[in-house]
């Protein structure tokens, strides 16, 4: 069951990857297919169109299609997190209205990051037009810090006057920075803010700190060994060793691109040809690098 939180959602997610068919456009049978699996496996919750589902090479009509799909399929709707991030506010407004039209339990939403000069006001604004826009105090926005890859942060002090002015609406975020400092400052500092690590990495760490999980790419593979950790740490047991067992894991995969490694290890473990696709610009792993790879990665072991 989803750890109960008022207001807000906690545990294991899933960053989930985007299967492709033959045209490289979302494969909606094989994507309800593979979250329905990643939620038998335990996590919490999934999130689709991030930054590991290629959410920015998708439309706005593709990702309310394949997020109708999800819900038809019978993905459970509040266990969703869509990537709703757009540079264009009317189309971040679309995507979230459509995420609360599939009684979505949060939308994960990237600050604009074209313009790269905009500022905490710029950002502030934007953020604040997004939800008078929407209008509907079903929203529950978690900001999405990744600037390695947007270009774009999201400082502590715009995240705390986001939440101070709509602390119902703006309730959490994903820090995908890759910096324990500041996971653990946003834990200590933004009081009633729910905070994801971007990693497993940090799982324990996090929720040490009083964070409420992680939303994680390698959990396509590995989210039965994230939730353990989680378990054992709301059992008030030593989750330690699970940690360790989930690092090494991690570490197996660091030297290759994140998602082409992702998607080429799910189609040897479920020999699913929709994984061995990718919308361009990215561009699967060469054969040697995904046999190199496969040799230190035991997929069979964790779906």
């Amino acid at each position: 069951m989803q750890r109960e939180r008022e207001g807000g959602l906690g545990g294991v997610f899933t960053a989930v990857l985007t299967p492709l068919d033959e045209h490289l456009d979302p494969d909606h049978e094989a994507f309800v297919r593979h979250c329905l699996r990643l939620l038998d496996a335990g996590c919490h919750g999934v999130s689709v169109f991030g930054t590991t589902g290629e959410g920015n090479s998708f439309s706005v009509a593709e990702r309310e299609e394949a997020l109708e799909a999800l819900v038809e399929g019978g993905v459970p709707g509040e266990r969703l997190l869509p990537g709703t991030g757009s540079c264009s506010l009317t189309d971040a407004v679309r995507l979230c209205e459509k995420a609360l039209g599939v009684g979505a339990g949060g939308v994960l939403v990237l600050p604009p990051f074209y313009y790269k000069d905009a500022g905490d006001e710029g950002l502030f604004r934007f953020f604040a037009e997004l939800v008078e826009r929407v209008g509907d105090e079903r929203l529950r926005v978690y900001l999405y810090h990744i600037p390695q890859v947007s270009g774009v942060g999201l400082s502590l002090e715009l995240m705390r006057r986001l939440h101070e002015a709509y602390p119902q609406t703006i309730v959490g975020t994903k820090d995908s920075e890759g910096r324990w400092e500041r996971i653990e400052r946003t834990c200590r500092e933004l009081d009633g803010f729910e905070v994801f690590a971007g990693s497993e990495e940090f799982l324990l760490r996090t929720l040490r700190a009083g964070g409420v999980g992680c939303i994680s790419a390698s959990a396509n593979l590995n989210s039965r060994l994230a939730r353990r950790v989680y378990d054992l740490h709301e059992a008030g047991e030593d989750a330690e060793g699970a940690q360790r067992d989930l690092d090494a894991l991690r570490k197996a995969m660091e030297g290759y691109p994140t998602i082409p490694a992702l998607k080429a290890l799910l189609h040897r473990a479920t020999g699913e040809e929709e994984w061995t696709r990718l919308r361009p610009p990215l561009l699967p792993l060469g054969e040697r690098e995904e046999r190199e790879l496969a040799s230190g990665v035991p997929v069979e072991e964790l779906l």
